[in-house]
């Protein structure tokens, strides 16, 4: 959500105008098949299991956003290796709509800890996809139906 002042012919007012907002994420999954997931420490959807990834800053691309983003919460490195799927999330209550876009990486190097312990992610785990958890984030949801999909075909 953003506060900006308006001006229409001369007459100028502050109002709250709800943006969208742009997110990646990472479907990262080991040697076993299973993925890594991360337990949310704040809102929104605080104690919900998620997909590990974060806002793009401004004049980033994409794929160079989720690398950093991967890099900065879990400690590894990763290469893009597909486009998995977008997330929206619209919360009018609260003025939000985030638009993420998801990808599949692959690890490249790195032992997968938590870097924001205390911060935005109080745990993380690597999950079997037969045995996820049910506390799932709303924006985790499609990324794991998409990959569950794609691997039942």
């Amino acid at each position: 959500m953003k506060e900006t002042n308006l001006s229409i012919e001369g007459e100028t007012m502050s109002t709250t105008i709800a943006i969208p907002r742009l997110g990646v994420g990472a479907v990262i999954l080991n040697d076993k098949n299973e993925i890594l997931l991360v337990l949310r420490n704040r809102d929104p959807q605080k104690n919900t299991w998620s997909i590990p990834g974060g806002k793009v800053d401004p004049y980033e691309q994409l794929e160079t956003s989720v690398i950093r983003e991967i890099k900065e919460e879990v400690n590894l490195d990763v290469e893009v290796k597909a486009l998995l799927c977008t997330a929206e999330t619209i919360r009018p209550e609260s003025a939000e709509h985030w638009v993420s876009v998801i990808y599949e990486v692959t690890i490249l190097s790195g032992e997968a800890r938590n870097l924001e312990e205390g911060g935005a992610i109080g745990d993380m785990r690597w999950f079997s996809l037969d045995a996820l958890p049910s506390n799932l984030a709303c924006f985790a949801v499609p990324a794991i139906e998409h990959l569950q999909n794609r691997n039942r075909s």
